[in-house]
């Protein structure tokens, strides 16, 4: 490791956009801190306690959002808008000739549009959420007052987006990614940090629960790093064709199913599934019999809440596995090419084996996901540890860190240098 980074330091290039990146996100963490104009921050974290919707949110700025900053919407807006873009695609026959035909050109207006796309969604979604939480001070419960927190919320957005799209142009890795990342890890360290200081403190129990919590993270990032990585590798010959004067396949190669195909994603539509009757109930108030029944039998910690939450991770990633895989265009591409899968005959037995197998993998990464998602909320009511992140946190930060270090692999690996994962 230390022979890698040795290496990476000795390239003048790699060295430059390490750096370049650093200092990107060091400033990206500056911008951070600096907080918004008119907002109770008594009354955000009164919300924070009464909304589950907002701890993703929360999580992904890294905590900027519960101190309402000019990052409290981070780089999600620019998300929703790329989401919205790519449907939009689909929709409108104007765009997707602009993205099929316009070449390069057509890929930057397109860009363009996601941009001001972005400004326009976090000024609205910044309005929406300090209005709708009744969390603005009573000086700037006005039309300018709102107009102006809605507008230093989308400009801190318009900061992020461009701080990501130039380290992902001048440095390391994908850059919207390696926000998220940051946000993720600084999460996690405030959380170390904190237990620090209960045991300075003298609180009762500090050091067993902080030597639980470090333990349990570097388990955790142990078990998905390998499981992230893991892959079903489904072998496939090709026989041996003559066209011309030259000779074509003959080779034996196999189809690599990743393990946790499925990613974060059933457990982040799990979570606001879970996080919605909550939310609207909150919305008629706290006192009202539904969310009374809701925050005593359905909250974060109740068994009941677990288990329901487990079983839709379950669905959706069955779901997801099913509109995501086609084991039909699989079996036509591996038939047309001349190939077959050993043992295996073309044509429906090809489909029904690589259907069965994504089957399998699914069941493994569902119930993967469903532990871990649990293991939070265990460890807190079992031994009244407040684990400082979420399952889906430690998958996107294990997710980013692999994606960056095979980038610096690559590059290594051209200049003939030993990597990370060598």
């Amino acid at each position: 490791m230390l022979e890698t980074l040795r290496n990476a330091w000795r390239v003048p290039e790699l060295r430059k956009k390490l750096l370049y990146t650093f200092g990107m996100l060091l400033l990206f963490r500056l911008l951070g801190v600096i907080p918004v104009a008119g907002i109770d921050l008594v009354k955000v974290q009164e919300s924070m306690a009464a909304y589950d919707a907002l701890g993703l949110l929360n999580m992904m700025t890294g905590s900027a959002f519960s101190q309402m900053t000019i990052m409290a919407m981070g780089i999600s807006p620019y998300i929703n808008a790329s989401i919205i873009m790519q449907l939009l695609t689909i929709a409108i026959p104007a765009l997707e000739r602009l993205q099929k035909e316009g070449g390069e050109e057509g890929r930057k207006k397109i860009q363009q549009i996601t941009r001001y796309v972005t400004v326009g969604l976090a000024a609205l979604q910044a309005i929406g959420i300090i209005a709708g939480l009744n969390v603005v001070e009573a000086s700037y419960k006005n039309f300018f007052g709102y107009l102006t927190i809605g507008v230093t919320m989308a400009g801190g957005t318009a900061l992020a987006m461009w701080i990501g799209e130039r380290i992902t142009k001048e440095g390391i890795g994908n850059g919207v990614s390696l926000l998220i990342f940051t946000g993720i890890i600084s999460n996690l360290s405030n959380g170390i940090v904190s237990g620090f200081a209960n045991i300075f403190n003298g609180v009762p129990g500090a050091i067993v629960n902080l030597l639980i919590v470090i333990v349990t993270t570097l388990v955790i990032i142990v078990v998905v790093t390998f499981v992230n990585r893991a892959e079903r590798r489904i072998p496939v010959q090709y026989a041996k064709r003559v066209v011309g004067r030259r000779m074509y396949g003959g080779q034996n190669t196999h189809i690599p199913m990743k393990v946790l195909a499925v990613g974060v994603l059933p457990l982040i539509f799990a979570y606001s599934f879970m996080a919605f009757p909550g939310t609207i109930g909150a919305m008629f108030g706290t006192d009202s019999g539904f969310y009374q029944w809701w925050s005593t039998y359905m909250n974060q910690f109740s068994f009941w809440y677990m288990l329901v939450c487990a079983l839709l991770i379950v669905v959706f990633a069955y779901f997801y596995t099913a509109i995501t895989f086609n084991p039909v265009d699989i079996a036509n591409n591996i038939q047309k090419q001349g190939g077959n899968i050993p043992g295996i005959r073309s044509g429906a037995p090809t489909v029904e084996y690589l259907a069965r197998s994504s089957k399998r993998l699914t069941l493994f990464a569902a119930l993967f996901l469903a532990v871990l998602s649990t293991l939070p909320s265990v460890l807190a009511v079992w031994q009244s540890v407040q684990i400082p992140f979420g399952a889906s946190s430690i998958l996107i930060a294990v997710s980013v860190a692999l994606e960056t270090v095979q980038q610096v692999e690559g590059q290594l690996a051209m200049r003939h240098y030993k990597g990370f994962l060598s």
